[in-house]
């Protein structure tokens, strides 16, 4: 088997219209699908990213808080590639989003932050372009 990429990850929220502002509204995902499945009660909002990795949001009622501090065992967070830190964090920031100082990894050199979503769920700012100097 050869894994090609990553196809779609999966968020289940507390607050369906609160998570669906932020992903859209927010962070800029485009909107591919909204289905409303009676069966489970449930909402699926199927979003895409320019790479055409998709997120799928989901609204279960009475789902568990997602256990994140301290951390637990399975998906630690999500990285999304950004081109300008810094134009992002000041993006967010004059939308009122947290978002944690930036930070260098110490192996590759690249800068990064951190940030939550509306249900805690850790996110990542991860800079792929190189930066210049004038």
């Amino acid at each position: 088997m050869n894994c090609l990429g990553i196809h779609h990850v999966a968020v289940i929220a507390s607050d369906y219209e609160r998570s669906k502002a932020f992903y859209t509204g927010v962070l800029g995902l485009q909107v591919v699908a909204e289905t409303y499945r009676e069966e489970r009660d449930s909402w699926k909002l199927d979003l895409a990213l320019p790479d055409g990795t998709q997120l799928e949001l989901f609204s279960f009622p009475g789902a568990p808080p997602r256990a994140s501090y301290p951390e637990a065992c399975g998906l630690r967070h999500l990285a999304f590639a950004v081109a300008d830190l810094d134009e992002a964090v000041g993006f967010l920031t004059g939308r009122g989003v947290a978002v944690e100082p930036v930070r260098v990894d110490e192996r590759t050199g690249k800068r990064f932050t951190f940030l939550a979503d509306p249900d805690g769920l850790p996110l990542e700012l991860y800079e792929v372009a190189q930066r210049c100097s004038l």
